[in-house]
């Protein structure tokens, strides 16, 4: 296996699919961090105990580096068969060194690929310095921001890093492309203010491209800067640059202004302007959301976000149009030359794109969602907790089921929003302490934690405080999420709609407005209006066709098959066919919260509503609806006792969707085996939702009546 290993920001290592490979705690990750900064070089045993613990080790610490170093192998050669030395991490003398191929740490190449760009001309260079700058995520060895043994080395890079930005704004000025080394400088001196080459490129940059007022405007900000505040007068090359910049100097000036920038999207020659093709351009499907095939990229890419080149025209012309293909091409070309690998305005508008991603069908779900974590811990190691909120809060995409698709990404999610809010100043920032409270009551949904309930709650009321119509659109989401603490609240859950509806239509936020006809048709279902949730399918096909939002016909076409099954004068084999044929759309939808066990379940409620014997063929997989399945189960396969056991074990159903089925599910099992505390349970849950139809809040199956159910409970109860 060949594996691949990142300093530049958080260390981390990959194996040849860019998988990350699971490098356990801090110190074995320190370990493997020691050894890349010796380059190759043994590390003897007590220099690496004198690192990792700054020369105060515990008893026992030669046993614990033996053991990071075992469990680093491990991870870093898992097919190595045992009793074979270690062809990576090697003992060799007193201590260990890392036999990785210079290619194969970033650090190591973004090295090799400046020393390159060193012999090359001009057009060849410029395309090696933005290879160079393509693997760095955040500060070099960002997780040992204190280390001694990394100090020297993080400051080394870094400084090499910032020679690479301005060898290449030198670069594009050679090649006549002075406007597109603007961006890209700007940003430099104000993360950089001190560096006087700095000052010095951006106003000649500014100076080519026309601009000679703001160019004069930059080097007073930088004589103002280093006379206030370091009390030293500019050097003689910015001085310099004043005087010929007043003077029009003919050496500075090109032969033709603007020849080579009559726009951002084209040469002097009107050739269209283009990068290379590789790996991580945008005309490879990974890393192109246009050409509809998304695989998920690595969590290596995400800082940088690039969007290296057009797709190519037969693709986009299928996808979006020629005209709308030249419009891609140009803003993600664009986009590539003005905005900084590796800066804070790529993180956010990487986090943007996985946003509207996750809206455009299942591989775009899929991939935003395996992406945002990652967008997450890169905000939090460049230590801007404001960046960090931002980061969080702009992953606003809509949901209506209250099963979360990944359960522990939930938990780690809420916890990266937990530590901002509790950064945060107290005063202030109030938009994006909303969107981290709603992320909260989201991405807790379906659970008991009074948390939930409390954020969805601030999250509204600083939403309305504001009059932010997007921020309440969002928390208005957070809220009917958290609206399942109880049965019988679908005329609440409706009025959450509708308000949603109404704001969202308002203000054209075409997702919303899905979900607001969405959440409706849930909770009209509940409360048998037909028609009404009949207008709410057809309102949301509409949309959803109208505005490329796929996902949405996966309700739609349930909501089909809960109409079949509820009509009893629809046949029961058509009314069974029609949720197989829904189940179908589950497999590939990206939705696991929804899909797992939903099927099998929908046709159990069907059978048992239709008064028909339940299905005991084996390997039907409930998911986590099978604890209510069971008893149903084997009551059919005329186990009695049994399904009295699987009765009296069953759990208190969680608070979401499915929570009327559930009781309703619990009720029908108790009634069978006479279980009477287990009936007395249901009774009293079920109580508050005497007017709806059980199951129906979901949208997609029903066990009839809830009125009929705490009717058969009564009559047993009182026997």
């Amino acid at each position: 296996m060949r594996v691949g290993f990142g300093v530049l920001g958080p260390v981390t290592a990959w194996n040849e699919h860019a998988q990350p490979l699971a490098l356990r705690g801090p110190r074995h990750r320190a370990v493997l961090a020691r050894l890349i900064v010796a380059r190759r070089r043994v590390v003897p045993v007590d220099l690496l105990i004198d690192d990792l613990w700054e020369g105060a080790p515990p008893a026992g610490a030669t046993s614990a580096v033996r053991t990071f170093v075992a469990a680093l192998r491990r991870a870093l050669e898992p097919d190595r068969p045992p009793r074979t030395a270690a062809a990576l991490l090697i003992t060799q003398g007193p201590g260990y060194a890392l036999n990785a191929a210079p290619e194969t740490v970033d650090a190591w190449l973004f090295e090799r690929r400046l020393q390159q760009a060193a012999d090359l001309e001009p057009e060849q260079a410029l395309h090696r310095l933005q290879q160079a700058l393509e693997p760095w995520r955040g500060p070099a060895y960002a997780d040992f921001p204190d280390a001694p043994w990394a100090r020297t080395e993080r400051a080394r890079l870094a400084e090499l890093r910032l020679h690479t930005l301005e060898h290449l704004a030198r670069t594009r000025l050679e090649l006549g492309q002075a406007a597109r080394a603007v961006p890209d400088l700007d940003a430099h001196v104000r993360e950089h203010p001190w560096r006087e080459d700095g000052w010095r490129l951006l106003a000649l940059a500014l100076y080519r491209s026309g601009r000679q007022g703001e160019a004069l405007a930059v080097l007073r900000r930088a004589r103002a800067l280093l006379v206030e505040d370091l009390g030293v007068d500019p050097g003689p090359a910015l001085r310099r640059l004043e005087h010929d910049i007043l003077h029009q100097a003919a050496h500075i000036t090109p032969e033709e202004q603007l020849s080579g920038e009559a726009g951002l999207f084209s040469r002097g020659s009107g050739e269209p302007v283009t990068g290379t093709v590789g790996p991580n351009s945008s005309r490879d499907p990974a890393r192109n959301p246009a050409l509809g095939q998304i695989t998920e990229p690595s969590a290596a890419d995400l800082a940088s976000a690039e969007f290296r080149d057009p797709p190519s025209d037969r693709v986009a012309s299928e996808s979006l149009g020629s005209d709308g293909s030249r419009v891609w091409d140009r803003a993600a070309d664009a986009y590539e030359r003005t905005v900084t690998p590796g800066s804070r305005v790529r993180l956010e508008s990487t986090v943007s794109l996985l946003r509207d991603l996750a809206v455009t069908g299942p591989e775009g779900l899929q991939a935003a969602r395996s992406q945002r974590l990652a967008a997450i811990n890169a905000a939090e190691e460049l230590g801007d907790t404001h960046l960090t909120a931002r980061v969080i809060g702009a992953y606003d995409v809509p949901a209506n089921w209250t099963r979360v698709d990944d359960p522990e990404q939930a938990v780690q999610v809420i916890a990266a929003a937990e530590r901002t809010l509790t950064a945060l100043p107290a005063a202030g920032y109030d938009a994006v302490r909303a969107r981290l409270l709603a992320t909260v009551a989201l991405e807790s949904r379906g659970t008991r934690e009074p948390r939930g309930p409390e954020a969805a709650r601030a999250a509204e009321r600083i939403a309305r405080d504001l009059g932010d119509p997007v921020l309440l659109a969002f928390a208005l989401n957070a809220r009917y999420m958290q609206t399942f603490h109880r049965t019988g609240l679908a005329p609440e859950r409706d009025a959450l709609g509708a308000e949603l509806l109404a704001l969202a239509t308002r203000h054209d936020l075409v997702t919303f407005q899905i979900l607001g006809h969405l959440i409706r048709l849930q909770s009209r279902c509940a409360l048998a209006d037909w028609a009404g949730t009949d207008q709410h399918a057809q309102d949301t096909r509409g949309l959803a066709r109208l505005h490329e939002r796929p996902l949405a016909e996966v309700f739609v076409r349930w909501y089909r098959a809960l109409r079949a099954g509820a009509d009893p004068g629809t046949p029961f084999g058509e009314a069974e066919a029609a949720y197989r044929d829904a189940g179908a759309l589950l497999g590939g939808a990206g939705m696991p919260g929804l899909a797992h066990g939903l099927e099998p379940l929908a046709v159990l409620c069907l059978h048992l509503g239709r008064g028909r014997p339940v299905p005991t063929e084996p390997g039907v997989d409930y998911g986590p609806h099978e604890p209510w399945a069971r008893p149903h189960v084997l009551l059919a396969q005329n186990r009695p006792a049994a399904a009295a056991e699987a009765v009296a074990r069953l759990p208190e159903p969680a608070r979401d969707l499915l929570l009327e089925t559930h009781w309703c599910l619990t009720a029908r099992a108790a009634l069978a085996v006479g279980e009477r505390s287990v009936m007395r349970r249901a009774r009293e849950a079920l109580a508050p939702a005497a007017d709806e139809l059980a199951g129906a809040q979901t949208g997609m199956l029903t066990l009839g009546p809830v009125s009929g159910h705490l009717r058969d409970l009564d009559r047993a109860l009182r026997s």
